[in-house]
C-alpha cells in the first residue's frame, strides 16, 4: 500500500516511544490516526494534544467508530511486537482482514525516498541518533527523525522536514526489527547480550547485528565502535577512545566544570578540541559517531563543534533535575548492567567525593534472571541502594525471579528492598548527596514527586 492512498491508521500500543513517533508522522501527512494503549503516559499525552483519539480498553467495542467506517482498502493497522498475541483489538482486526503491519514494517515504508541513517546498538542508540538528528538540523541538512527518546532540543521524539534528504532512525534489535531497514549510513554503538527472551544467546545477538551491518549500503558508510568485529563490504570506519590508529578517536578526555572536553582526531589528524554538556566516556563515543556521520556528509568542523556544544541531550538519559552544592538528582533510563556501569561511572567521575544513593527498578523478569549476577555487581558500585520490584512490561512472572532474588546477590551493607509507595520517604530519610534513579519501567513517574519532595525538604 502507498502512503498517499491511506485514509486512516490505527496504532495498537500507540504510547510506545517508537509507535508515537510513527503516529505523529502519519498525522503530519494528513492521515487520520487512532490508537489504543494499556496506560496513559507522557507519549500518549503528546499524541492526544494533537487531537488523536486514544482508548485504554482492550476491547473490540472500544475501537473508534470513525476508523471502522473507513474503506478496508484505505486502512492500515500498526502494532508493536510488545503487544501480546492475546490482544483483543489485534485479534478483531486480523479476523476482519485488515492490512496489519509491525512497527518495523511501517518504519521501513516511511523511510523510502530518503537516505536512512540507522543507529543500532544494545546501548547508546537513542542518544547517538538524537545527537545526529540535532547536528544535521543545526547544520541545515534537511532530515526527518524517528527517535527512541524525547530529544531536549526538539522536545520531541519526531522530526519532519519538507524535502528531507535523510531520515535518522533508531534501529531496534528487539524482535530483530532492525533487519527490515536499508541504511545508507549505519552505526553500531555496542553489541552486548540482551533480549535473551528473543535471542538464543550472545552469539545470536552478535549475528543479528552482523546481519544489520551487512545491510548498510556499500556506497554509504558503516561506523562501527572499536572492539566490534564485522567483515563488511564497502566503506567502514572504526571509532573509539584513546587510539590514534582509529578512523575517528578522542583523546585527553576530562571533566571541566561539569562538562566534558576532549580532542578529536580523524585518520591521525587533529580536528580540534570540543566541549559537551553531557558526561561520560560512553557519550564521548556517541559524539564521535555523530561527528563521523557529519564528516561523511562533508559538514565543516566549526559547524560540527558548535552543533555538538548545543546538544542538550535526551529525556531520561542522564537527565539532571537538581544541581546544587549540597544536592544533585539525576534520572537515567539505565536498565542493563552495562548501562548502569556507564551511568554510575559518570556520576562518580563528576562527583568523586559525594555519597551516591541509587533507586533501581529492574525491567523484565527475563532480563533480571539472565543478568542477575551482572546487575548485582553493577549496583554494588553505589554507596546506598533502594531496590524496587521488577517492572514486568510485556512479560508474565517467572517462578523464582523477583527483586528479592536479585537483592540477595548484592554484596553491600546499605541496601533495602523498597515498595513503590515507600520510595520518597526512604529517600528523604537517607538524605542523599547525589540521588540517582534508574530503570526503563514506570519509575519515570516518580521523578517529579521525588524532585518536589527533595526541594521542599531543602527549603
Amino acid at each position: 500500500m502507498r502512503i498517499e492512498e491511506l485514509h486512516s491508521v490505527y496504532f495498537i500500543g500507540i504510547g510506545g516511544i517508537g509507535m508515537s513517533a510513527l503516529a505523529q508522522y502519519f498525522h503530519a501527512r494528513g492521515i487520520a490516526v487512532y490508537g489504543y494503549d494499556r496506560v496513559r503516559n507522557a507519549n500518549v499525552e503528546r499524541i492526544e494534544a494533537l487531537g488523536i483519539p486514544v482508548v485504554y480498553s482492550d476491547s473490540a467495542d472500544s475501537i473508534q467508530c470513525d476508523f471502522l467506517d473507513v474503506e478496508l482498502s484505505r486502512a492500515l493497522v500498526i502494532y508493536t511486537p510488545a503487544v501480546p498475541s492475546t490482544n483483543e483489538i489485534l485479534g478483531f482486526f486480523k479476523l476482519r482482514g485488515y492490512l496489519i503491519q509491525k512497527r518495523s514494517e511501517a518504519l521501513e515504508k516511511v523511510t523510502e525516498g530518503t537516505k536512512t541513517i540507522a543507529v543500532a546498538g544494545t546501548h547508546g542508540k537513542t542518544t547517538t541518533s538524537a545527537m545526529i538528528a540535532h547536528l544535521l538540523n543545526f547544520c541545515e541538512v534537511n532530515c526527518n527523525a524517528f527517535l527512541g527518546g524525547v530529544a531536549t532540543n526538539f522536545e520531541s521524539n519526531f522530526l519532519l522536514k519538507d524535502d528531507a534528504d535523510y531520515t535518522v532512525v533508531e534501529a531496534d534489535e528487539f524482535d530483530r526489527s532492525f533487519l527490515r531497514l536499508k541504511p545508507h549510513i549505519g552505526i553500531v554503538t555496542s553489541v552486548d547480550a540482551d533480549h535473551l527472551d528473543i535471542y538464543e544467546g550472545e552469539d545470536a545477538v552478535h549475528d543479528a547485528f552482523r546481519q544489520f551491518a551487512d545491510r548498510i549500503n556499500p556506497e554509504g558508510l558503516a561506523l562501527i565502535r572499536c572492539g566490534i568485529e564485522f567483515n563488511l563490504k564497502g566503506r567502514q570506519q572504526v571509532y573509539g577512545l584513546d587510539r590514534k590508529d582509529l578512523d575517528i578517536t578522542a583523546t585527553n578526555i576530562r571533566a571541566v566544570d561539569g562538562n566534558y572536553a576532549f580532542q578529536v582526531w580523524e585518520n591521525g589528524v587533529s580536528l580540534g578540541e570540543i566541549e559537551t554538556s553531557f558526561p561520560g566516556h560512553h557519550n564521548v563515543e556517541n559524539a564521535l559517531a555523530a561527528i563521523g556521520v557529519a564528516r561523511f556528509l562533508e559538514i565543516g568542523w566549526d559547524k560540527i563543534k558548535a552543533g555538538i556544544a548545543q546538544f542538550k541531550g535526551v529525556k531520561r538519559r542522564f537527565e539532571t533535575h537538581i544541581k546544587r552544592e549540597n544536592r544533585v538528582y539525576i534520572d537515567d533510563y539505565a536498565h542493563h548492567p552495562r548501562e548502569i556501569d556507564a551511568c554510575v561511572g559518570s556520576v562518580k567521575e563528576l562527583y568523586p567525593d559525594k555519597r551516591i544513593t541509587g533507586v533501581f527498578q529492574p525491567h523484565l523478569y527475563s532480563r533480571t534472571r539472565d543478568f542477575a549476577d551482572d546487575f548485582a555487581t553493577s549496583l554494588e558500585a553505589l554507596n546506598e541502594l533502594l531496590l524496587m520490584e521488577i517492572y514486568p512490561a510485556r512479560e508474565e512472572p517467572i517462578d523464582g525471579v523477583d527483586s528479592s532474588m536479585l537483592f540477595n546477590k548484592i554484596r553491600m551493607v546499605n541496601k533495602k528492598l523498597c515498595e513503590r509507595e515507600d520510595v520518597i520517604d526512604e529517600v528523604l530519610r537517607l538524605n542523599p548527596e547525589v540521588l540517582l534513579t534508574m530503570g526503563a519501567g514506570d519509575i519515570d513517574k516518580m521523578v517529579a514527586p521525588l524532585k518536589d519532595a527533595i526541594n521542599k525538604k531543602d527549603e
